[in-house]
């Protein structure tokens, strides 16, 4: 018997297990966050939605549809789709570091959040590193992209100064367009001045 793990957050998947001979099972599982999205488990006589956690169907084969929803318990998953489990990537890491007004200086308990971010890429290496500079709305447009950037450029600094492979980091500025906290213009808002670390 296969088994099939689905992991899905917010999404709609179809399962097409139309060439599927032998009997199937797929169950839907929570994201770490606990957020579920929904997959339709379809063969060409008929279908079956998944939408609640731990929500599983069986398919006994292309020629019978697949059969009836039911609700496995967290041990069940954990038994039957063990080595799966063990498989799964990790989530990704996220961080966000603050910086000092008009600045590509990080403020002192930012600076103190860099040694756990350096261990997190150590542990998972080979990693992909996603740095995004973002600014508060004081300044033109154009002045807190290259902010942003600055930023990014800062953080990216500090991860190669440490070891950290530049060909693993991507560093992008959005400026004063992707807000932490919604302002109108011209307002001086720290948590908007920021750098996010997203490290997979």
């Amino acid at each position: 018997m296969s088994r099939i793990l689905v992991f899905l957050t917010g999404l709609g998947v179809l399962a097409l297990l139309a060439g599927c001979a032998a009997r199937s099972t797929v169950v839907l599982i929570p994201d770490p966050d606990g957020n579920v999205g929904q997959v339709v488990v379809a063969n060409e006589r008929g279908q079956q939605v998944l939408n609640e956690a731990n929500q599983a169907v069986t398919v006994t084969g292309r020629k019978a549809p697949p059969g009836a929803v039911r609700t496995m318990t967290t041990d069940e998953v954990r038994s039957v789709f063990s080595d799966a489990l063990a498989a799964r990537p990790l989530p990704p890491a996220r961080f966000i570091l603050y910086f000092l007004m008009d600045s590509d200086v990080l403020t002192r308990e930012s600076m103190a959040i860099v040694p756990e971010v350096l261990e997190t890429i150590r542990k998972r290496s080979p990693v992909d590193i996603v740095i995004s500079g973002h600014t508060d709305t004081v300044g033109t447009n154009e002045y807190n992209y290259r902010l942003g950037l600055d930023r990014t450029k800062a953080i990216y600094g500090i991860l190669v100064a440490k070891g950290v492979a530049a060909s693993s980091i991507t560093a992008t500025s959005h400026g004063e367009g992707n807000p932490l906290v919604k302002t109108g213009d011209n307002v001086p808002e720290p948590r908007n001045r920021r750098v996010e670390i997203v490290v997979r």
